[in-house]
């Protein structure tokens, strides 16, 4: 019912559509009842089938609360632990830590992925991810949060001569008032906290280009593309950069970063000790 066809169901369950097909016709049969119709080419659930789907959901959930009780230790844990986090937190302040943690857990398969704060959380809701590193504030109903620093955000602006050391110098937020910006895209946490900073200042910033990456962003403004406003620890190796960087004159810019898993009766024992193992490392 979660695969567009019989192939790709079969795909997921590792067997071939034929046997897929077998089980689905001998369980319509043990339950005296229809189960899919054709309908061109796709198979459409029957009523039945709905109903049916309800529970064995009902039931996976309950055997993996099962498993999760009597699991007492998490270093025998071997099933993959995926955690998610934003490319700039990984880049820049996880190198260490996740060292650690391969040897805190040498038994476990931690499978790190990629995503803006917005993806990260829907993977949790789904349950494609143990533990997520994002930006905060976040929707907290389902969720619990641990939360971890806060990091200064900077305004930069391109410079013709390789900036030398890490000097921050001010702005007034009438500087800001006409100039071009380069900044995280709307949907995003740190963008609304970006929109958010300048409002409280009564600046409007022009924005002419949205980017996710940071890395970009710094790239287009050595290039003079514009200004843009990014965490200061990714700016913190700029010798020889062709940006400078600023406060805003009375005014402190920062997000605040927490880790993040799904709340529930049974957490996996494992999710609870990294998380606790990284918000040690993490840590103000």
């Amino acid at each position: 019912m979660e695969s567009p066809s019989m192939t790709r169901a079969a795909e997921k369950v590792c067997l071939s559509p034929g046997a897929v097909s077998l089980q689905l016709h001998n369980l319509a049969d043990e339950l005296h009842t229809q189960l899919f119709v054709r309908d061109g080419k796709r198979l459409a659930p029957t009523p039945a089938a709905l109903r049916l789907a309800e529970h064995a959901k009902a039931l996976v959930r309950l055997t993996s609360q099962i498993k999760q009780e009597f699991e007492t230790d998490e270093t025998t844990d071997t099933l993959p632990f995926h955690f998610s986090t934003g490319v700039t937190t990984l880049i820049y302040q996880l190198g260490k830590p996740l060292r650690q943690l391969r040897k805190l857990y040498p038994k476990a398969e931690i499978r790190v992925t990629v995503n803006p704060t917005e993806e990260t959380l829907q993977g949790l809701r789904s349950r494609q991810f143990d533990l997520g590193l994002v930006t905060l504030p976040v929707p907290e109903e389902g969720l619990r949060i641990l939360p971890l620093f806060e990091e200064e955000l900077l305004v930069l602006r391109h410079t013709n001569k390789p900036a030398r050391g890490g000097h921050i110098g001010t702005l007034k937020p009438a500087d800001l008032a006409e100039v071009p910006f380069l900044l995280y895209p709307k949907r995003s946490n740190l963008r609304q906290i970006i929109d958010r900073s300048f409002k409280e200042v009564g600046v409007t910033p022009r924005v002419v280009m949205e980017a996710d990456d940071t890395e970009a962003i710094k790239r287009l403004v050595e290039s003079g593309f514009g200004y843009s406003v990014l965490p200061e620890h990714a700016l913190r190796k700029k010798s020889g950069a062709f940006f400078q960087t600023f406060r805003l004159e009375g005014h402190r810019i920062s997000r605040r970063l927490g880790l993040v898993m799904v709340r529930t009766d049974y957490p996996r024992k494992l999710t609870d000790s990294i998380a606790n193992s990284l918000s040690m490392m993490l840590k103000d």
